[in-house]
């Protein structure tokens, strides 16, 4: 199946573009540009109205399509906010920062946990282990004898790495050993796995926190992100919006600050939802195509294999298999990641392939090529890497 005619207004607007930023920026499918403007147009026939009609239709549908790729059942359980920043903090606020805390998390996370959980460690009281992800084959045993040994209060682990494409193997035997070993609360940050690899979270529904969002594989933009959250857990986040009382507002008033007892305890406050309409017109596109992750996966593991074998033939010093973080196919999300000898070379090189119209992105010394379902095998020429190299 060709997924290209989906994505035309992208394509056109970016002509003769190799886009291997996949992972940073995805390409958005012609229906979110209509659902951006049906949001507008429903704020302009509903006005104040909007609001019942957004929580009491769209937000619910979009709670169940999430949690039907998800493997859930609660799909209540399935709260929304602008960014998974915002979700996180939340998270960390329903712990008493007057108390000791224990995090365990690893090396690689995304700048949204790693920013703030070093601020957190600048705090006498909190206590900070990170698990150095290489050598990647260790990494899942090396972890869980952390988690055994630290006895962590907070556990927070991304299912695919954003600095290597590493994923974790197998998510729901990883997050098990990890419960055998400690009664830490487990969030896994799976940015780089919703609709990219695969998921089956259903042994772990109601034992795990999951974030993720919209901006990368979903391929409905930025500004529309949600958490998977266990039912009865009894948390209070100390951060928290009026959303979050839903379900409560009819109630007498308490002295103590009330909470909705679904996914909406973790809410926040009003939000532009441009972004779920855009999510929702592409989990529709994907349902009325019979688009499923598991095909997408196989035409991106195809995609994959095709550019390595176009890279071997261009023989560049730098950029080959050998720089390949990782090769194992089946341990790897959706974007390769090479490691350059420098920094300065890592900028260089992805200087010199985006004057050539091959865009892609690095961090520190690694240079990530992405791949999605608008690519097709055809679409890749290497060949300007004759002439540089390094």
């Amino acid at each position: 199946m060709s997924y290209k005619s989906f994505y035309q207004r992208f394509l056109q607007a970016n002509a003769g573009v190799q886009h291997f930023a996949c992972h940073s920026h995805h390409y958005w499918p012609d229906v979110t540009r209509d659902a951006a403007l049906a949001y507008w147009d429903d704020s302009a026939r509903m006005v104040d109205d909007k609001w019942d009609y957004v929580f009491g239709e769209k937000v619910p549908k979009v709670q169940r399509q999430i949690a039907q790729l998800l493997k859930l059942q609660a799909s209540q359980q399935i709260v929304f906010a602008p960014n998974t920043h915002e979700l996180l903090f939340r998270l960390l606020s329903c712990f008493d920062l007057q108390q000791p805390l224990k995090v365990l998390s690893s090396d690689s996370e995304f700048h949204s946990f790693s920013r703030q959980i070093k601020r957190f460690a600048e705090l006498p009281n909190v206590e900070v282990v990170q698990v150095a992800t290489e050598p990647f084959a260790t990494f899942e045993q090396r972890f869980v004898q952390a988690a055994q040994q630290l006895q962590p209060d907070l556990v927070f682990c991304s299912q695919v790495f954003f600095n290597s494409g590493v994923a974790i193997t197998g998510l729901t035997a990883f997050v098990e050993a990890i419960r055998q070993v400690t009664k830490a609360t487990i969030a896994i940050d799976g940015y780089h796995g919703f609709m990219a690899l695969p998921s089956d979270l259903s042994a772990l529904e109601g034992q795990i926190f999951y974030l993720a969002g919209s901006y990368k594989y979903a391929q409905g933009g930025e500004g529309c992100c949600f958490m998977v959250v266990p039912q009865h857990n009894n948390l209070r986040p100390l951060y928290t919006g009026w959303f979050a009382e839903f379900g409560t507002l009819a109630q007498a008033k308490t002295a103590e600050v009330q909470y909705s007892q679904d996914g909406y305890q973790f809410a926040g406050a009003t939000m532009d939802f441009t972004a779920l309409y855009r999510l929702e017109a592409v989990l529709d596109l994907y349902q009325q195509q019979q688009i499923t992750i598991d095909a997408v996966h196989q035409h991106v593991q195809k995609l994959q294999q095709a550019f390595l074998a176009d890279l071997e033939q261009q023989q560049h010093p730098q950029l080959n298999r050998a720089a390949l973080l990782q090769k194992d196919p089946l341990q790897h999300g959706h974007f390769l990641t090479f490691r350059l000898p420098s920094t300065q070379q890592v900028a260089e090189l992805a200087a010199y392939l985006k004057q050539h119209k091959i865009h892609t992105d690095y961090r520190g010394d690694r240079l990530r090529f992405g791949f999605a379902p608008y690519q097709d095998t055809v679409d890749f020429d290497l060949s300007c890497l004759q002439a540089h190299r390094g």
